[in-house]
């Protein structure tokens, strides 16, 4: 088969296409004739040597893919060779095929084009897990969103509100956040322009954010839990600002608010299908419905891997980004 291959770490060229061997199904195992992958930016700190995969994990990029189930291992249930399906994955994404713990995997929802699909269960599983699993967000909170217009942000929007919470945004441009405000957010922030410590502490009477969603870790550390609500959590899912910053333990005690660091790559496949299931119960039916949308800006070819981890890297993007094989 065909796969996307890093021999060595740098830029967006050592991305390379190479033919090797395709994966075989293990017992709990499916392998997915894949049809496209998304692009995401944990795909790019690998490319860039700094973001390994976890030991066993596919070397090749890639944390989704949809397509058609193709192989079974012998001890798989509740799957069959020529269903659509999309899947949540460790690692080797960027390739024509790929195996994953069946328990990863999900059906196309109803209403979307396999294709489609491929934008789903990164975003899907992280918002999840994160912001309702981890954070706890309940009907009439509010959710504070950094980098809004991204795929994870366009994701948790639309989730947040569709459930009963009040979202509020960053994003760099206004074309961007006029997205965000189509997708149901409510509270508006041009980081180039406004600090979104004051902007959210004024839309909400002084309350401040009961969750915030952030990916930039340190950089914006101090300034999340001064925009905290009293109880308020704040979930850091991204270092794209740094991975050392100051933190106030004392505003922290006074608000008895909570920060919590995660990941998804790396837990254990028994946890990604604890979170895959809770997504299919309460996600899928918002996208079947039509009240939940994959955002997606643009797909290439695989062979175009380069140009697609060029746009992610430029943040121009709205949504998601694709591989298609």
């Amino acid at each position: 088969m065909r796969a996307i291959t890093i021999p060595e770490a740098g830029g967006a060229e050592k991305l390379v296409v190479a033919q090797v061997e395709a994966p075989q199904p293990g017992a709990e195992e499916v392998r997915i004739a894949v049809a496209a992958a998304g692009v995401n930016r944990a795909d790019v700190m690998q490319r860039m040597g700094f973001y390994p995969p976890p030991a066993g994990a596919s070397a090749y990029p890639g944390l989704e893919v949809s397509g058609t189930i193709d192989a079974l291992g012998a001890q798989v249930k509740g799957w069959a060779v020529g269903d659509q399906v999309c899947a949540l994955l460790t690692g080797g994404g960027y390739a024509e095929f790929v195996t994953v713990p069946a328990g990863q995997v999900l059906p196309v929802p109803r209403g979307v084009s396999t294709i489609e699909a491929a934008a789903l269960p990164e975003v899907a599983c992280t918002v999840w897990s994160n912001v309702f699993l981890t954070a706890n967000l309940q009907p009439g909170e509010v959710l504070l969103v950094h980098g809004g217009s991204s795929g994870i942000g366009t994701m948790a929007i639309q989730v947040a509100r569709a459930l009963g919470a009040r979202v509020a945004v960053t994003a760099g441009s206004q074309a961007k956040l006029d997205v965000c405000r189509d997708l149901g957010a409510n509270i508006l922030v041009n980081y180039r322009e406004q600090d979104f410590v004051e902007v959210v502490k004024a839309a909400t009477q002084g309350r401040g954010a009961d969750v915030i969603l952030d990916n930039m870790g340190a950089k914006y550390l101090p300034r999340n839990v001064e925009a905290l609500a009293v109880n308020g959590r704040l979930v850091v899912i991204g270092l794209q600002g740094g991975i050392l910053g100051e933190l106030n333990l004392s505003t922290l005690l006074g608000k008895r608010a909570a920060v919590i660091a995660t990941s998804l790559r790396a837990r254990p496949a028994a946890e990604k299908a604890t979170i895959v299931a809770a997504v299919r119960e309460h996600v899928w039916p918002l996208i079947e419905e039509g009240t939940v949308r994959p955002v997606i800006q643009a797909t290439y070819p695989l062979t175009d891997a380069p140009a697609a981890h060029r746009a992610l890297e430029a943040s121009q993007h709205i949504g998601k980004l694709l591989l298609l094989t």
